[in-house]
């Protein structure tokens, strides 16, 4: 080849490269900043561009931990103009002792101030030191989408690399795609109140709360059943902030019920709906209207809501969708994340959206302690009064907690309680045995001759404060659907504070002592929330001759024809989901241990045109395929299986030879749904009800065992595992 012809094709090379209208490979770093161009950071981890490991090119981004915080983020922005159905980011990640959380692509799509779709590999639990490999995750995609965000991320502690990223739709790259201009609503593109909702309250009155708590039972009802509102033509936020002045100054009944009326009546009347049917006599769950007739509403009013229900909307709506699996998807729901403590009129925004979510698309709303139709006006007065940030995330976790759902928390935007909770850790792991706080490990052995205390040593007191006052303190804070697990995630905050030293007051073989224990930040430690990952090591192995043994903390989709072939002779299996399980297996290796077609749960799924009313489904079987494992199966679960562990549990106990050994699940069963809340806050719940073929709940209740076993504090002081132990002597037994 030609000098001149090789060096024009490089510079074709580089122009064509450097012509692409996205940064996505990193090597674009004209700018001379410390991130490649048009990059930025979300979060506190230290980032940087790298010319020393990269995977092709000149430059990778790089996440650093040891700069202190709980995660870090490399994002990028691009705007949404494009057509199809489903998107993709690709990309090659290299990692360096991550522990105590995960490393993954993230892509996030936004419209209306609002999250649709989410993914950052959190489930895949991918932690360790691996070298470059290529990942990818897909999302649903569609002309709402505004804003697509994607980013390499890291929690706990570690070293991420990120290299080569593509996105892609409909398989085709975005680099070249032709953009297409989005047509936004009426309601989209109302901004009166974008910089605050103009609402201010003077006082409290029992008579107040009791109308807020009408109105947003009212304007939630109009929010999921109206066709005016339904379509996006309103931006039903800011029409509730329109109608709150003059209402909360009504001073008689007469005066309110005018008002509200004239308010229903301006969005005009529906159509008769040929296609809307009545509830469904035999419906699992029915949405409750007694309210129409209560609060002292006219004739007309009452009235006015029953033919808006008898004539609701139909089809898609702005606000509300299905998820792959029915589960609700909550749309265009914006969250104002640049008000972190917003003005009165959005917070009680955040009650009134939260409280309407539940009532009409949560399947487990029969289930809370307190009836959910009073949670409305119990918490008005808190979310009016809330005097800063910490006031108002406060309230809202309270408000989340009543749901009773281990998936339901304040998964985000919640910097505040952060902060109140403090940046300082111990050096050991906390988990409560014998209804006692007991160290069961070190995050840091190198810590441990400072710290004093040892494994199986049990914690009495904190800075003078017994253990049992904390919790009591606390637990309104650590939304859950029993107590085990509550517990479960009390202990891993229990001794967490904004003081690098407290005084401990702990029981050592009988005897109190006490000892000031200094704490860490957590990039300090090599923390890790629920249990200690093994993502390297192999899901399956001979516990002896006769016993086989399988986690499904690593298990991967190749492991399980040789875990087939290996145990089917096997005289016992003994299946671990003391975890979260990185692979599906309830079929896949559910297969294994029937011989006909085998039913296991049941769904409950929200009726999208009929909000508030759910069916339960005749649910799913377990086909036989292949050769069917004869002997005894032996399934551990505790309070760490949760989710997708107890649906897995499920499938496994269905077979005629399953023992259940352990203690209580999660209770917290069912895909999830994404909740996006003012103030730049996020929540999910359990999306659809899950239960056994009888029709039986599991949520709350959890994967009761067959056999209880609680391993006591002696055997944690002698590093004995007393549910694998007694899972080997089921099998041993005649």
């Amino acid at each position: 080849m030609r000098l001149t012809t090789f060096l024009l094709l490089v510079f074709i090379s580089f122009y064509t490269s450097a012509q692409e209208k996205f940064n996505l490979n990193f090597e674009s770093n004209l700018k001379k900043n410390v991130l490649p161009d048009d990059w930025f950071k979300w979060g506190y981890y230290e980032l940087s561009k790298d010319s020393i490991e990269t995977f092709s090119g000149n430059f990778s981004a790089k996440i650093d931990a040891s700069s202190g915080g709980t995660f870090g983020a490399i994002a990028y922005r691009i705007p949404s103009k494009y057509k199809g159905k489903k998107i993709t980011l690709e990309g090659y990640m290299k990692i360096e002792n991550v522990e105590g959380g995960n490393a993954g692509l993230l892509m996030r799509l936004d419209g209306n101030g609002s999250t649709l779709e989410f993914d950052n590999m959190q489930a895949q639990g991918i932690n360790g030191t691996a070298d470059w490999k290529k990942y990818a995750i897909t999302l649903n995609y569609d002309n709402k989408t505004e804003d697509i965000f994607v980013a390499g991320m890291l929690t706990g502690g570690g070293k991420a690399w990120f290299d080569n990223f593509k996105i892609t739709v409909d398989g085709k790259n975005i680099q070249t795609l032709k953009e297409v201009e989005r047509v936004k609503t009426k309601g989209e593109l109302d901004k009166e109140f974008n910089d605050g909702s103009k609402v201010v309250f003077t006082s409290v009155s029992q008579k107040l709360i009791k109308d807020i708590e009408l109105l947003g039972k009212l304007w939630g009802f109009l929010k999921y059943h109206h066709p005016a509102i339904a379509t996006g033509e309103y931006n039903w936020d800011y029409e509730l902030f329109r109608i709150l002045p003059s209402y909360i100054k009504t001073n008689t009944i007469e005066e309110r019920n005018k008002l509200l009326l004239n308010w229903i009546q301006s969005y005009g009347e529906p159509e008769l709906c040929k296609r809307c049917k009545p509830i469904n006599p035999n419906a699992y769950l029915k949405p409750i209207f007694d309210w129409f007739k209560q609060y002292g509403l006219s004739e007309a009013i009452s009235q006015k809501l029953t033919y808006i229900h008898q004539n609701r909307f139909q089809g898609e709506h702005y606000y509300i969708g299905s998820g792959n699996v029915g589960n609700p998807k909550f749309k265009n729901e914006r969250a104002y994340e640049n008000m972190p403590y917003p003005d009165a009129g959005f917070r009680l925004l955040t009650l009134f959206r939260f409280w309407n979510m539940i009532e009409y698309y949560f399947p487990y709303k029969h289930l809370t302690d307190t009836p959910w139709s009073s949670i409305l006006g119990k918490y008005t007065e808190a979310f009016i009064k809330a005097e800063n940030e910490l006031q108002f995330e406060l309230a809202t976790l309270k408000l989340i907690a009543e749901v009773k759902d281990t998936h339901a928390n304040l998964w985000g935007g919640n910097n505040a309680i952060q902060e109140w909770k403090g940046e300082y850790f111990p050096p050991f792991h906390v988990r409560f045995r014998e209804n006692d706080a007991v160290i069961t490990d070190y995050y840091n052995p190198e810590f441990k001759e400072i710290s004093k205390v040892g494994v199986g040593d049990v914690i009495t007191a904190i800075n003078g404060t017994s253990v049992e006052q904390i919790i009591e303190e606390r637990k309104p804070f650590y939304p859950a659907s029993n107590q085990p697990t509550r517990l479960r995630d009390l202990g891993e905050n229990l001794l967490r504070s904004q003081d690098s030293i407290i005084t401990i007051s702990y029981k050592n073989n009988g005897q109190t002592n006490e000892h000031k224990l200094k704490l860490y930040k957590r990039n300090q430690i090599n923390s890790y929330r629920w249990y200690k990952r093994n993502p390297d090591g192999k899901s399956y192995k001979w516990l002896n001759k006769d016993i086989g043994y399988i986690t499904l903390e690593n298990i991967k989709e190749k492991d399980i024809k040789p875990i087939k072939e290996e145990f089917l002779h096997a005289k016992g299996i003994v299946i671990d989901i003391r975890n979260y399980p990185s692979f599906f297996v309830p079929f896949a290796l559910g297969q294994f241990f029937i011989d006909k077609f085998t039913p296991f749960a049941r769904f409950t799924v929200a009726n999208q045109n009929t909000p508030g009313e759910f069916i339960l489904d005749d649910g799913v079987k377990i086909p036989p395929r292949g050769k069917q494992f004869k002997g005894k199966l032996v399934v551990l679960v505790n309070e760490l299986s949760q989710s997708q562990a107890e649906y897995t549990a499920m499938a496994f106990r269905a077979g005629p030879n399953c023992t259940i050994v352990g203690s209580t699940t999660a209770g917290a069963d069912g895909n999830i749904s994404r909740i996006s809340l003012p103030g730049g806050m996020s929540s999910m719940i359990s999306g659809i009800g899950v239960h056994y073929p009888d029709g039986s709940e599991t949520q709350r209740i959890g994967i009761v065992p067959d056999v209880e076993i609680q391993p006591s504090i002696q055997s944690i002081k002698e590093g004995k595992d007393e549910v694998l132990e007694k899972a080997i002597e089921i099998i041993n037994s005649n």
